[in-house]
């Protein structure tokens, strides 16, 4: 079976000491805002993009300044991780679909939740969590530890 891989971004935004997470739909996790890199973007705009339409909030990406730029070519933000994410497996085990995720931290200037795309989940599905209500929740590894060092380096 082949194992198809898609590009995605995620953002751990920060307000005042907690990180924002929604129930996502159709999976049941607690998530940050994220989704997939169009044709047309780079993973940090998908960032920048996702979190306005997911929250209606305007993230300040921390992002680092290019490393190499010249004529021809220039770095481009490095994420704070890098994931594979496992996303769909067959019956026998193998994996079939995968996420390439670039995860990012950023700043809000608020917690007002106002959802700016089409379809997105209201605002009273997001919840703001610090990162002791991290450690006490119901949420994946990976949602604590990097949530609760999205609020570190934030505030940091």
């Amino acid at each position: 079976m082949e194992t198809t891989r898609h590009f995605t971004a995620t953002v751990y935004v920060v307000n005042e000491g907690a990180t924002a997470l929604h129930e996502h739909e159709r999976l049941g996790l607690w998530l940050p805002p994220g989704g997939h890199v169009d044709r047309d973007e780079l993973p940090h705009e998908t960032a920048a993009r996702e979190v306005r339409e997911e929250t209606g909030l305007d993230p300040a990406l921390l992002l680092d300044a290019p490393a190499i730029e010249t004529d021809v070519v220039r770095s481009l933000p490095q994420p704070a991780h890098l994931l594979l994410e496992d996303i769909h497996e067959y019956d026998d085990g193998t994996v079939g679909h995968q996420h390439v995720d670039f995860v990012y931290f950023a700043s809000v200037p608020s917690r007002e939740v106002r959802p700016a795309g089409d379809g997105e989940r209201s605002a009273e599905h997001w919840e703001w969590f610090t990162a002791a209500e991290l450690r006490a929740a119901d949420l994946g590894s990976e949602v604590v530890e990097i949530g609760t060092e999205a609020i570190e380096t934030v505030e940091g």
